[in-house]
């Protein structure tokens, strides 16, 4: 064991240097689900920067300097507070901000957000079947991005009552807002839960069709809020 690891010790410090090198800096994030429709598919793999908010001692969720601050509009990775599962939605809400839903409508700080721009598409749901889905951009304030709406899916998630986001949390929507386990579901995210902003797509493949890659895809900016 002990000229194994003589003979390969460049490569077992090659890869201990990735794994910090992840854990702390940069990393990548799979996209599983379709709960980012539009913007993101099944099959983008997303570059996270881990430095955009916090810099970690590395294999921890320990903060040594606080970098930045998350921005409305930001597409992020953070760990759910229901049982630490890495998720990536976009930041919706940001600490002192009052915010409510009326029938898909966001409300923040007593301005409804405008929507424009409406276009059909269809998404597939496992053991549902194929839907109608209506894409819309969805403006408020400074912030403009297109979010995917499935008017056929009946929730309750689609109002919730004026809430004001405390300091230190953030509310997390999915862009495919009646397809997402977000904020509505797990509760306020807080800051120390965030691991990086999600900044561009590095590859990505046609994972629920053919496993095609997309190649028009790579590289693609996700873009500012």
């Amino acid at each position: 064991m002990k000229s194994w690891l003589r003979a390969n010790k460049g490569f077992i410090a090659f890869l201990m240097l990735f794994g910090l090198f992840r854990t702390a800096v940069a990393d990548w994030n799979p996209i599983p689900s379709a709960s980012m429709h539009p913007n993101l598919l099944e099959g983008d793999v997303v570059f996270v920067n881990r430095l955009a908010f916090d810099l970690k001692v590395p294999l921890t969720d320990v903060v040594l300097a606080h970098l930045g601050e998350p921005q409305r509009g930001d597409i992020v990775t953070f760990s759910s507070p229901l049982d630490k599962t890495r998720l990536i939605k976009r930041v919706i809400a940001l600490p002192g901000d009052t915010i409510a839903m009326q029938k898909d409508q966001l409300i923040i700080n007593g301005q409804p957000a405008g929507y424009s721009m409406p276009a059909n598409a269809v998404e597939a749901i496992e053991h549902v079947g194929t839907l109608q889905a209506l894409q819309l951009t969805e403006k408020s304030g400074a912030s403009e991005r297109r979010i995917q709406l499935l008017p056929q899916v009946a929730s309750s998630k689609r109002d919730f009552p004026p809430m004001t986001i405390p300091q230190g949390s953030y509310l997390m929507l999915g862009d495919n807002r009646n397809n997402s386990l977000d904020s509505r579901y797990i509760g306020l995210v807080p800051r120390e839960m965030l691991i990086g902003r999600a900044e561009r797509v590095l590859v990505s493949a046609d994972i629920v069709g053919n496993w095609m890659p997309r190649t028009e895809r790579f590289g693609m900016a996700l873009g500012s809020p």
